[in-house]
C-alpha cells in the first residue's frame, strides 16, 4: 500500500455554517462539484469535505454521537512565526474559537490550535525542521 492521504471528511453538525465558516471566513476555495449535501475544498494536494455527521457516521456503520476529544488534530502549516499569528486571527476572526495561543513550543518551532465550529482542533505551526518547498507542500527528512 502506498503512502497517501487524498481527502479527509469532517463530519459536521451543520454543513451551511460549516461551508461558510472555511469558504468565507476562511477564505478557502470551494470545488465547483459541492452541492446542498457536501463541500469539497482544494488545499494544496489534499482535499478536505464537509458532509453530515450524521450521514458520516451512518455510511461508516457507527454512533454519530461521539464526544471529548476524538484523538487527533488537523493541521496547517506555515513559512514563518508571523504566518501563525496572522492565521490565527484569520480564523477566530471567521468564528474559531482559540485553544492555544500561539507559542515557542519544545520541538524549536511555533505553533498555536483553534477549534472550528464543529470543535475540529487545527494546529498552526511554523516548524523549521520541515519547511514548506515552493509549491506549500511540508518536506519531511527521509
Amino acid at each position: 500500500m502506498e503512502p497517501r492521504i487524498t481527502l479527509v471528511t469532517l463530519g459536521v453538525r451543520d454543513l451551511d455554517a460549516s461551508r461558510a465558516f472555511y469558504r468565507d471566513g476562511l477564505g478557502w476555495p470551494m470545488s465547483s462539484v459541492s452541492n446542498d449535501d457536501v463541500a469539497f475544498f482544494r488545499t494544496g494536494g489534499v482535499v478536505l469535505s464537509l458532509y453530515p455527521r450524521h450521514l458520516l457516521a451512518d455510511d461508516a456503520g457507527v454512533p454519530s454521537d461521539g464526544a471529548g476529544f476524538p484523538g487527533f488534530a488537523l493541521a496547517h502549516n506555515v513559512a514563518s512565526k508571523d504566518v501563525v499569528d496572522e492565521v490565527l486571527r484569520t480564523a477566530v476572526g471567521a468564528g474559531a474559537r482559540l485553544v492555544k495561543p500561539a507559542v515557542d513550543v519544545f520541538w524549536g518551532g511555533y505553533s498555536g490550535y483553534f477549534a472550528d465550529p464543529d470543535g475540529f482542533l487545527w494546529e498552526v505551526a511554523w516548524n523549521p525542521g520541515f519547511p514548506l518547498g515552493p509549491d506549500g507542500t511540508m518536506q519531511v527528512p527521509d
